[in-house]
């Protein structure tokens, strides 16, 4: 589905709509129609959380159909240039099978003149080369240098190698280096948040290698797939992400060429040093890259950290308030009990998601939950004890939440509207237990009785059941009014004696005198 949300997010940014249409992996023409039907439907970032592309789609094209751009079909170039390169192919015999098969799928084909005029034209693009002059500000390329450095293991003695990340500003060429023990996932994200902390700002396009820890497929624009965190931490810093095309090392000069230059200058400078700790090795590294951002240019005037500071520096986007944190994904089905267990801590979730799986995103502070990419709940991350629940009480049922609310004095207070007979009765109640919240179930039974047969009756079933015991419980008074035994009068004899009632056949002495 196309990026709507974040055509929207960079266009906002004020990247242009190829870089747009770079990062999202669409055409230009796809970026300017949506920025223009969202200008026209008064749509702009930021959205709402609701707004996800599959809202989006259908609020900016709600019936739109495929275009069809030309009724003939195109030739596939890149299986026409593989196989000119093989012996006795030639473009006749291939626009012969061109032919044939438009012909077998009811196609319109190119004339011969027409398929050499694209295939040439398709030659010339790929031979094609261009110097791009870089504004200031716009770009940083990053990459991991070739050559590893070395740290010796103070116990062992055991050498090992220590990977050397390069941040390439493409303007001024100031360049920022770090020493890692791996390439991954943290390392890759750590080396970026220090990086932009070094620079004191953020370029607004990140040029990367296809490493998997940045571009886990990259199948041209139309088919590319960000890793899920570098994704984050770029919108994160308000960047956008342009990856080199694969095996396409001209698309990121600055930092190959930066690359060859800190191999010299750094790392084979350092190649007598001996290290035992990776801050040992990247302090020295520090010197070693400051040394270098120094250096005077050999065809023009200025150092890169001068004209950094000069051209470039003004021009970078602010440093967000917080530093990107890196966090972990997991995957949790929703409890009976509207909870998720991460490591051993529970987190509650809207009761709507009992028994559905659900995206965990943790960090070292928070927990955030996601349904179908959308977040449906955010907690702080708990610490210590094992087993601690962090319940929000809007994710509780209305009859849970109303467990909650209620506490020994609401129950006495409702009692008391009531009448003194079910005061007296909820009070007792109250008072049997010796833990008070142990009598709340009883006491939201009478409270369910009130709304089934009455307050009046209630107050009348309380009154005979005080008269039997000072302590009566919620099964004899739900009896009362089961039976109706609370409709009884008192005696007419006047004695305070109660009449009973005849209930069935009863056989009186007429009966048998006869």
């Amino acid at each position: 589905m196309t990026k709507y949300r974040e055509i929207l997010r960079l266009s906002n940014l004020g990247l242009s709509q190829q870089n747009i249409a770079d990062s999202c992996g669409v055409s230009k023409k796809t970026v300017n129609r949506v920025l223009k039907k969202a200008k026209e439907m008064n749509i702009s970032w930021p959205l709402d959380a609701h707004d996800t592309d599959a809202v989006l789609a259908e609020k900016l094209f709600p019936s739109a159909d495929k275009l069809i751009t030309s009724n003939k079909r195109m030739p596939d170039f890149a299986y026409i240039r593989k196989e000119l390169l093989r012996n006795g192919v030639s473009k006749k015999l291939l626009w012969t099978e061109y032919m044939e098969d438009c012909r077998a799928n009811g196609e319109e084909p190119l004339m011969y003149s027409q398929f050499c005029y694209h295939i040439q034209q398709d030659e010339q693009k790929h031979r094609a080369t261009m110097h791009i002059s870089r504004k200031p500000g716009e770009q940083v390329e990053v990459d991991w240098a070739g050559d590893p450095a070395t740290v010796i293991d103070p116990d062992t003695g055991e050498i090992l190698k220590a990977y050397v990340f390069v941040g390439v500003m493409t303007y001024s060429q100031y360049a920022y280096v770090e020493a890692f023990g791996d390439m991954k996932q943290k390392s890759w994200i750590s080396a970026h948040v220090h990086m932009y902390e070094y620079f004191g700002g953020v370029a607004k396009i990140l040029v990367p290698d296809n490493c998997k820890t940045a571009v886990v497929h990259n199948g041209g624009w139309k088919d590319q797939q960000f890793n899920e965190i570098y994704q984050e931490m770029a919108e994160h810093y308000g960047t956008a992400i342009i990856p080199a095309r694969v095996r396409s090392p001209k698309d990121k000069p600055n930092a190959e060429g930066t690359v060859g230059m800190i191999s010299t200058w750094i790392t084979a400078a350092l190649r007598d040093e001996q290290f035992f700790s990776l801050a040992e090795l990247n302090h020295a590294i520090r010197n070693k890259l400051e040394r270098f951002n120094h250096k005077l240019f050999q065809k023009k005037e200025g150092s890169r950290i001068s004209l950094f500071l000069e051209e470039e520096k003004p021009f970078l986007i602010p440093l967000p308030a917080t530093r990107f944190e890196l966090a972990d994904w997991k995957q949790a089905t929703v409890q009976f009990n509207y909870h998720i267990s991460i490591e051993k801590m529970l987190y509650s979730v809207p009761y709507e998601y009992i028994k559905k799986k659900v995206d965990v995103r943790v960090t070292e502070h928070t927990i955030e939950i996601f349904y179908n990419h959308s977040r449906i709940a955010s907690h702080r991350r708990l610490t210590g004890r094992p087993g601690q629940y962090s319940t929000i009480t809007e994710h509780m049922p209305q009859d849970h939440q109303r467990y909650l609310e209620w506490n020994g004095d609401r129950f006495r207070k409702w009692a008391e509207r009531i009448g003194i007979n079910t005061y007296t009765v909820v009070n007792a109640i109250l008072t049997s237990k010796p833990v008070e919240q142990q009598t709340y179930r009883s006491c939201m039974g009478l409270l369910k009785l009130a709304e089934k047969y009455s307050d009046s009756r209630l107050e009348a079933a309380c009154k005979k059941a005080l008269s039997f015991t000072a302590s009566p419980s919620y099964k004899s008074i739900s009896n009362i009014l089961a039976t109706g035994a609370d409709r009884t009068d008192p005696s007419e004899n006047g004695s305070g004696t109660t009449k009973q009632k005849v209930k069935g056949i009863t056989r009186g002495a007429d009966y048998y005198r006869r």
